[in-house]
């Protein structure tokens, strides 16, 4: 595989109509991840005879004359915190090294169901807290476009493997970005839909009002048709919205970019945004509103509100949710300790890395008597103001444009140190997670390295048919494609 191969949409085509075997397509998979990622760490877990076993399934079901679904042979990654049955998920901990899920997650039964193919499991920002999936216990991801920078987080793991072409899609999962900035990083698309539409059944919880299942894709067209299969109620899920899934693909085809209008807040290409991502994506706003869309100033200006706010609702859920790994009912237990305090101290602090541990602390204290008030209660309250806000804006505009991310990719180990600088790569994509807006990240162009930057888009909520329908014009404006990273001079075999 890799990004010049025909689309995730034609794979399946080939597959129903038996041009192509699932078999051969999910042969060139394995040996592009065997290839790669040696070198890119994008996966932690890759299962070549659960996959070769299921492409057999398909070959033999069309040659019986089953009808075979959307998805029909196209492999598939998923980031390693969806449960996936009898498949090792670890969400990048060594608390939960091991662990086999009994149950598959509702979005890998629909995957499976529309007959795709799942690889493995990707790396990501121990439980999917980061922005650089430098957090991981098992190692860092490097980004396709340079080795020696991140490729974003948490979901650094998908978003390379599809950039590097190793798989056609991925999945990840977005709570204040990991899908979207990495996304942008890698220079793919990236698809964070509203809370409440994708089922979190199986998605091991970091923040409960916060986290969305998404997919990385490298056309608008895939994420579309992604999000057709994903999408829809879930009785196992109480907060999964009632809606049924849309034909989010053949949406595309009514677009019209003369009547779209794109809200562009003054502030979000102000202080702390690199020339070269300003530059980038006012081109691409220009291109489209050169075919027709009508720019609108917005005086909407969410810097001081967003990342205070974020990573006070955030850490005190993750508090809350992880709570439950203490070596006694989940996660790995430490040995050598005959009283209950000790024993759960040694696994907690053996188990966690010290990002979650810092996050913990952080949403215990906040959560804490005498200080709820203080910090939690006031988080609560800036993020319904940020709500009240963005229904204003959409009042004038259907979609809004900002940066994805302040930067592009930056150097392994840049900002590890600096936990706030790090918190600060959120900037663009945490108010879509606190306010539950659908959110997209479409490749916009390059830095004058040769780094992919991403342009996001925002949409009101449910209403992730605009979002796709603008994503789409955007790609149709955008200038020449990326073409392959770097990374592809190291293939070897059967590697393209």
């Amino acid at each position: 595989m890799s990004p010049s191969t025909p689309s995730a949409l034609d794979l399946a085509t080939s597959v129903r109509s038996g041009e192509r075997t699932a078999i051969d397509i999910v042969e060139e998979s394995l040996a592009a991840i065997e290839a790669l990622n040696p070198k890119l760490r994008a996966f932690l877990k890759v299962d070549g005879n659960g996959a070769r076993q299921r492409a057999e399934e398909l070959d033999a079901a069309r040659q019986a004359g089953e009808t075979l679904g959307p998805l029909a042979g196209v492999p598939i990654a998923l980031k390693d915190n969806l449960c996936t049955r009898g498949l090792e998920t670890t969400c990048g901990s060594r608390i939960l090294e091991g662990y086999r899920p009994p149950y598959d997650a509702t979005v890998v039964e629909r995957l499976r169901g529309a007959g795709a193919v799942i690889v493995g499991k990707t790396n990501l920002d121990e439980f999917a807290m980061g922005s650089s999936t430098e957090n991981s216990a098992f190692g860092p991801t490097s980004n396709p476009w340079d080795a020696s920078r991140v490729p974003g987080g948490s979901s650094g793991g998908s978003a390379a493997a599809v950039a590097a072409g190793l798989v056609p899609v991925a999945l990840g999962s977005d709570t204040g970005g990991s899908i979207r900035q990495p996304a942008s990083l890698c220079g793919v698309v990236g698809l964070k839909p509203s809370y409440g539409r994708i089922s979190r059944f199986g998605l091991v919880a970091f923040g409960s009002s916060l986290d969305q299942i998404g997919p990385l894709t490298s056309t608008v067209a895939e994420a579309a048709a992604l999000f057709s299969v994903l999408a829809g109620p879930d009785p196992r899920d109480g907060t999964c919205d009632e809606r049924p899934a849309p034909d989010s693909l053949a949406a595309l085809e009514k677009r019209d970019v003369s009547r779209l209008r794109i809200g562009v807040p003054r502030a979000a290409f102000g202080a702390g945004v690199e020339a070269s991502v300003t530059a980038a994506c006012r081109a691409s706003l220009d291109a489209l509103s050169a075919r027709g869309a009508r720019l609108i100033d917005l005086d909407l200006d969410w810097s001081d509100l967003a990342i205070p706010t974020y990573y006070l609702v955030a850490t005190s859920e993750a508090s809350s949710n992880l709570a439950r790994y203490d070596g006694v009912r989940y996660g790995s237990r430490a040995a050598g300790h005959e009283d209950l305090i000790g024993m759960i101290t040694a696994s907690r602090g053996a188990g966690f890395g010290p990002e979650v541990k810092r996050r913990i602390l952080l949403g215990t204290y906040a959560l804490s008597a005498g200080y709820y008030d203080a910090y939690y209660r006031k988080a609560t309250q800036a993020r319904a103001l940020m709500g009240r806000q963005f229904a204003a804006a959409f009042e004038q505009v259907d979609v809004i444009a900002t940066p994805t991310s302040p930067t592009p990719a930056f150097p392994i180990g840049e900002k590890s140190e600096d936990p706030l600088q790090m918190y600060l790569c959120d900037v663009f994509s945490v108010p879509a997670n606190l306010v539950g807006l659908p959110g997209l990240s479409v490749p916009c162009g390059a830095s004058a390295d040769g780094l992919p930057i991403g342009l996001q888009l925002m949409a009101r909520r449910f209403d992730e048919t605009t979002l796709l329908q603008a994503g789409a014009c955007l790609e149709d404006a955008r200038p020449e494609p990326l073409g392959l990273p770097p990374i592809h001079r190291l293939a070897k075999g059967g590697a393209r």
